[in-house]
Formats: C-alpha cells, sequence, structure tokens
C-alpha cells in the first residue's frame, strides 16, 4: 500500500530522532536510583501517544515503577486492538564491553546502537509510528489502546494488579506486541507459543556437621551423591520425564504446525558451533527446534556443596543444594507442575537423607492458535510487506504476563516481533537493524487493515 510507505519514507528521520529521545532516558527498572528516569520515560510515551493521534494518555502509579495507557475509541461498534509494550531495560553493566555509549544511540553500519534499540523501546515505538501514520493518513480502520509496562524486566509484578483493577479499560479483541524476535532479516515469523517456567531450590541433609570421608564414607551416605542419584533418575533413556503426571496437561502440537514449524531454517553443524558441543542431546523423537519450542524440560541450573576452595579438603558433606528449572509449554500449569516436583523429590528421598523442597518464582506458558483471525491478519501483514507468510515458531523463554493478560482479561496475543537473535538484547552492544524498525512500522499498520478484513469475514 502506497501510502504507507509513502509516509515511512516522508518522516523516518523524525522518527528515527524520535525514538532516540526515548532511548536517551536511562529507565533501568531494576536499580532505585533511576526511578526518576521511568517517570521521565512515562510521560515521554504519554506525550508520543497524544501527538501521534490519541484521544487520550495518562501515567498511572503503582507500588512500583509507572505505567501508561492510552487510547483512541473511533467508534464503540469496531474491534478494539491493545498495544503492549514496555519502557524500561536492563542495566547496561559491564560498562566495558560497549563499543558506543549505551544511552547515546548512534546509527552504524544499518544498526541503532543503545541500550533498548530492539528490546523494547525500538520494538514498541514502531507501534506509535504505525498508530501515528494511520490516524494523520485518515485509515485507522478500528479502536487502538496502549498499554506501557514500567516493569517487564523485572516481572511486571505491579502490571497484573493494574489488568485486574482495571478490566473494562484494558477490554480489547486481541493484543499485540512486538517483544520477541524473527527468524532472518528476510525470514518472517509470528512467535506462536512461549514456554512457561518453575522453579525450586532442592535441599539434601545428611549428618548434622561435614565428617572425615575416610573415617565416616561409606558408613554414611554422601548428600551430593544423593541430590545426584535423585536428580539423574528424572530423565530416562529418552530424555522423557518420569515424575508421575507431569505431561499430564500436556497439548500435542498438530502435525499441520509442526510441518509448518519445520520449514524454519536450521542448520546442525552450524547450531553446535554456536554453542560449542560436537553432538546435541534432547528428548527422542523430536527435532532440535521443536525440543526447544514445543517440549517441557528439566534442568539443573546450579548444584553445590562440600568444600569448593583451592586445594583438597576430604570431607564428607553435611548437605547438598541444587537449583532446578523446568520450562513448560500451553496447558502445563505452573503451580501445579511445582507441586509434582516437590512431591517427588520427598517421595524418593532415601530415608538416611532428609530433603527439603523450596518453590520458588514461576510462570504460565502461552499458546496462541494459528487458526486464530487475528494471527491471520498478521500472517497477511508479514506477507504483503515481505512477499512470504510469517512461519509459526514457538519461544523457548518466558515473557509470564502475556499468559497473565489471557488469564485476566481473556484476551489472546499475537507476538509479532522484529528483532534478531544477533541484536544482542539484555547484553552489552545492544542494537537493532534500522530496517528492521522501518518495515516492523509498515507491517503493523498493514495488520490493523487486515485485522478489520478478518473480524468483517468472521
Amino acid at each position: 500500500m502506497n501510502y504507507i510507505k509513502n509516509y515511512i519514507e516522508e518522516n523516518k528521520d523524525r522518527f528515527l530522532a524520535e525514538l532516540f529521545e526515548l532511548i536517551k532516558i536511562p529507565s533501568i527498572s531494576s536499580i532505585a536510583e533511576n526511578k526518576p528516569d521511568m517517570y521521565r520515560a512515562a510521560e515521554y510515551w504519554k506525550e508520543s501517544i497524544l501527538k501521534a493521534g490519541g484521544d487520550k494518555a495518562e501515567v498511572f502509579e503503582t507500588q512500583g515503577n509507572p505505567i501508561v495507557y492510552g487510547e483512541k475509541i473511533i467508534d464503540k461498534s469496531l474491534p478494539t486492538v491493545l498495544v503492549y509494550g514496555h519502557m524500561d531495560v536492563m542495566p547496561v553493566d559491564p560498562i566495558e564491553l560497549w563499543h558506543t555509549e549505551p544511552f547515546n544511540p548512534v546509527v552504524k553500519d544499518g544498526y541503532i546502537w543503545a541500550r533498548g534499540a530492539d528490546d523494547d523501546k525500538g520494538q514498541s515505538f514502531m507501534h506509535a509510528k504505525a498508530f501515528e501514520l494511520l490516524v494523520k493518513t485518515g485509515t485507522l480502520p478500528c479502536n487502538v489502546k496502549f498499554l506501557i509496562d514500567g516493569e517487564e524486566e523485572i516481572g511486571s509484578t505491579n502490571l497484573y494488579k493494574f489488568c485486574e483493577d482495571h478490566k473494562e479499560m484494558h477490554k480489547a479483541d486481541v493484543f499485540i506486541v512486538s517483544d520477541t524476535s524473527m527468524i532472518g532479516p528476510d525470514t518472517p515469523s509470528i512467535t506462536a507459543g512461549l514456554r512457561g517456567l518453575a522453579y525450586w531450590e532442592v535441599e539434601v541433609v545428611g549428618p548434622d556437621k561435614d565428617l572425615h570421608s575416610g573415617i565416616f564414607g561409606g558408613a554414611v551416605a554422601n548428600p551430593i551423591n544423593v541430590l545426584c542419584k535423585m536428580i539423574s533418575d528424572v530423565l530416562d533413556e529418552n530424555k522423557h520425564i518420569t515424575i508421575p503426571g507431569f505431561y499430564d496437561d500436556v497439548i500435542e502440537v498438530t502435525d499441520k504446525e509442526r510441518e509448518l514449524m519445520g520449514q524454519a531454517p536450521y542448520d546442525d553443524i552450524a547450531y553446535k558451533q554456536g554453542v560449542g558441543v560436537k553432538e546435541l542431546s534432547g528428548e527422542k523423537g523430536y527435532t532440535t527446534n521443536e525440543r526447544a519450542w514445543i517440549r517441557p524440560t528439566f534442568d539443573v541450573c546450579g548444584i553445590y556443596g562440600g568444600y569448593l576452595g583451592e586445594g583438597s579438603k576430604t570431607v564428607l558433606p553435611s548437605k547438598a543444594t541444587a537449583k532446578i528449572s523446568c520450562r513448560l509449554v500451553p496447558n502445563q500449569d505452573n503451580h501445579k507442575i511445582s507441586r509434582l516436583v516437590k512431591e517427588y523429590f520427598e517421595k524418593v528421598a532415601p530415608d538416611y537423607v532428609t530433603v527439603k523442597v523450596t518453590e520458588m518464582h514461576g510462570g504460565q506458558a502461552y499458546g496462541c492458535p494459528i487458526n486464530l483471525p487475528a494471527y491471520q491478519a498478521a500472517e497477511k501483514a508479514f506477507e504483503n510487506v515481505y512477499g512470504k507468510l510469517p512461519i509459526p515458531v514457538r519461544s523457548g523463554g518466558s515473557i509470564p504476563i502475556i499468559a497473565g493478560f489471557e488469564t485476566i482479561l481473556g484476551v489472546k496475543s499475537i507476538l509479532m516481533g522484529f528483532g534478531l537473535s544477533s541484536d544482542a538484547i539484555h547484553s552489552p552492544n545492544e542494537n537493532y537493524p534500522l530496517n528492521n524498525f522501518y518495515k516492523g512500522i509498515e507491517t503493523i499498520a498493514n495488520f490493523y487493515l487486515e485485522f478489520i478484513k478478518v473480524n468483517r469475514l468472521s
């Protein structure tokens, strides 16, 4: 659609300059001294929504960082799209590894270099500019709302209550989010699922103090040995998790969706070289991508006990501890899995040790059906801009608030990400391709036009 391309071309320098003003604000949510910057970012977002054509925008207080809400209601009988993004960013340490100043954005070699260039200032700001484009050209076909989070990088703790308290305000037909990645610069994809998470600390205690391993070894159980045996028994020879009930709620991905996922480019040699291993390992019967996208996992994230200092010390340790996580798939409840794993370790622990399982944080998985009308609108939007249909992928990572939106508000989210795996989000030298920024604006604008079409047909 030529008028979309023309508007972007005519305003691209201004779009970039306005994004840079947002990026320059060091809105690091995890550092208390940056709290004033969170308010600066919130005010900037508020003004950006109003200047783009919003009817209203407001900064809301929470017990933590502020939240921005804005809207434009052109006709209450029309569908409503709610845009979710976040204005907070990760810390920049180690600062000495940056090639540029983290909060002084620059364009070099076709990339924006700065903290937040991708995650999520660059990606979320595309929505403000796509919204502006449609408003200013008189082609906005539906109602639009904005919800800009100030705590995504620290768990969106206060956003859950905010949504609960303002359900009517957030009423929408679909959420649209750009906080994920696409497969490659010329290979568009839509994230159709996010894995959830459950996390525990497992402590095994044997004797009431460290013992001499020569005098007591072989007569008193070693807690590290016991813990390792308990952990190793969780996976069988096919890397299948043996905890009773673990897979009860897993919904198997359809053959059609697995076929579409299989179109994602994959190079086995490059993958192994990229992570520095000779061979890969995972659940039997699934490809590497499927293991990372659509299957639950069980992983020890850390294990320690006994003497860890320099040199040797022959002790039989009093206790051993492991940090354990499970990535979960849609329909698995993280609270249920947390209980099942806790019960498992308590049951299999032998009498010669005691075990303490502490349930830590977690989040629900999320799945979006690829036959959802809004998903199909996103598909068509990508096809309009990139000349090819996007590939449905599942992310191995987690964005817990996305499942929260569905639980609290009953609304599905379409994850239209334009980042790349090379963007170094959360790391020094975060970057975002300039081409993706502009193509993202174009694709999002197309989404609105396609979304109203599928709603008229349904």
